[in-house]
């Protein structure tokens, strides 16, 4: 039982494993059928979880905290207005905007915080799994922005506008270079955010894992011991 407290204790610090949990428990109430109003307002709170959590993550994390904090409050305005129903073009790809740049900005902040450590720590692990995840999801929003500007710029077995697990599913096969979604970017502007994010994959695998690996290093290097 004290192992679970001290658990529980040392998890409820860490608000890079909160955001992680967050985001995977809307992957998993993504594949309900059901999308009535009650299922759209309990996503709509996940994602303002979401975005208090990031909030947090920027306010503990060398970023321009105002900035942050504006695009999170924007965020959770215009996403509102989308769940009482004034769901326009414009309201969307501004409300997508604002939650795009909220989440880009708490992935940079966590690359600084990584970079600035000396030592690899449980934090370090779990933010790094949050820059990865943070930069799918905004990368996503942008999907979403671009095919509501622009119709037609994916292509998919599925006829006209995808849906987010769709853009979501895009997001994570081009950042992990795995190839396997069936979703083509069709249009200009679609591609080059598809090769931006394919930039950015191969860049997280560059920098992150091996920033990780270093500081794995520094931890159990004899000559730090020494000292």
């Amino acid at each position: 039982m004290q192992v679970m407290i001290d658990f529980w204790k040392g998890f409820r610090l860490l608000p890079s494993a909160w955001l992680l949990l967050v985001q995977f428990c809307m992957l998993w109430l993504s594949i309900m059928g059901h999308r009535g109003l009650s299922y759209r307002a309990f996503m709509w709170c996940l994602g303002v979880l979401a975005l208090l959590i990031i909030a947090k993550v920027i306010r503990q994390t060398p970023v321009y905290t105002f900035l942050g904090l504006s695009f999170v409050g924007g965020a959770f305005i215009f996403s509102f207005l989308i769940l009482l129903g004034f769901d326009t073009v414009a309201i969307q790809v501004i409300a997508h905007s604002f939650e795009s740049l909220a989440y880009f900005l708490a992935a940079y902040g966590l690359v600084r915080y990584m970079f600035a450590d000396r030592y690899l720590t449980k934090d370090e692990m779990f933010a790094a799994g949050a820059v990865f995840t943070l930069m799918a999801w905004g990368f996503a929003f942008l999907y979403n922005i671009c095919q509501l500007l622009m119709p037609n710029s994916f292509q998919s077995p599925t006829a006209g506008l995808q849906s987010w697990l769709n853009l979501l599913f895009l997001s994570f096969s081009l950042q992990s270079a795995t190839g396997l979604s069936d979703i083509m970017p069709m249009t200009s502007a679609a591609r080059i955010l598809a090769m931006l994010q394919m930039f950015c994959g191969v860049m997280y695998l560059a920098l992150i894992v091996s920033r990780l690996i270093a500081l794995q290093y520094i931890r159990h290097d004899p000559r730090q011991n020494n000292d």
